[in-house]
């Protein structure tokens, strides 16, 4: 019989201000579930993704599996910034080290001077490669956008930190608020692409982002916050030269749904990880 959903935690990861953040479910025991129990448990909580402590080998080296309502996922970042926060809160541990099936995920844990615990996640090693034609196409039908929407000074690519997305950059602010998509057809292109969102931006300066993120591979129309793909745009960002190093990138995402959310993306040269930090707390 798998664990009820009424124990799990339950976060809200990327908070701003205390408000908003994209919800995350949290087991810190789950050893005993099977993968078919982990993936009910997900699917009965809704949430886009809920992170299941499957193994300790310490109090501080953790085995993690990540569940959508539909699927599992390689990493995932909200959800990785809630589990630290929910450790650190329950059971007073400090950083963490993550075996994840995208690759070893370090956790830092902190306090600001407000006493908020903040959490900075580091990925994988990132990389990004130019989307194909097709693909642009593809995906722009499914937004129901045209290339005369683009900026052309954030070329569309796939980019990885742990799981692959889809970058695309709009000129204009309006047209990101406005976002409607094809639900049916952009989750055919992105199972297809095997893209977990799609990250949708509009740059107001070269550091700060508003981002949006479809998710409709996870059964979820639109994720409030993803630090898996800040990661991956932070190492597009750099890869590229489209940011001078080391810099700290700002992501507003979940305005336009009443989520607000905020992501903090550490840049530094000579390295090909991402360093993502964010703030959690308990829905209670």
């Amino acid at each position: 019989m798998s664990q009820p959903v009424s124990n799990v935690l339950r976060y809200a990861s990327f908070t701003k201000d205390g408000k908003g953040g994209n919800p995350a479910g949290v087991v810190l025991d789950a050893q005993r579930l099977s993968e078919e129990e982990m993936r009910t448990i997900a699917a009965e909580l809704g949430y886009s993704e809920t992170a299941f402590i499957t193994g300790r080998s310490s109090p501080d080296v953790f085995t993690v599996r990540y569940f959508s309502p539909l699927a599992e996922v390689a990493f995932c970042g909200h959800a990785t910034i809630a589990l630290a926060v929910a450790v650190a809160e329950h059971e007073g541990s400090g950083d963490l080290n993550l075996t994840t099936k995208a690759g070893e995920v370090a956790v830092e844990i902190k306090q600001n001077e407000a006493g908020t615990i903040l959490a900075t996640l580091t990925s994988v090693p990132a990389h990004t490669r130019a989307a194909s034609t097709e693909e642009v196409e593809r995906a722009l039908k499914a937004l129901r956008w045209t290339a005369d929407d683009l900026d052309t000074r954030y070329p569309v690519h796939v980019a990885y930190a742990g799981n692959d997305h889809l970058i695309v950059a709009v000129k204009d602010r309006g047209t990101l608020a406005s976002l409607d998509y094809d639900y049916p057809a952009l989750a055919n292109l992105m199972t297809e692409k095997v893209w977990t969102t799609v990250h949708a931006v509009w740059a107001e300066t070269p550091v700060l982002f508003h981002a949006r993120d479809p998710f409709p591979p996870g059964g979820v129309r639109e994720d409030p916050a993803t630090g898996a793909a800040a990661a991956a745009f932070g190492g597009y960002l750099r890869t590229l030269g489209l940011v001078d190093v080391p810099a700290t990138v700002t992501i507003l995402q979940g305005e336009d749904n009443g989520t607000p959310s905020l992501l903090h993306v550490d840049l530094l040269s000579g390295v090909n990880t991402v360093k993502v930090t964010g703030a959690a707390s308990q829905i209670l």
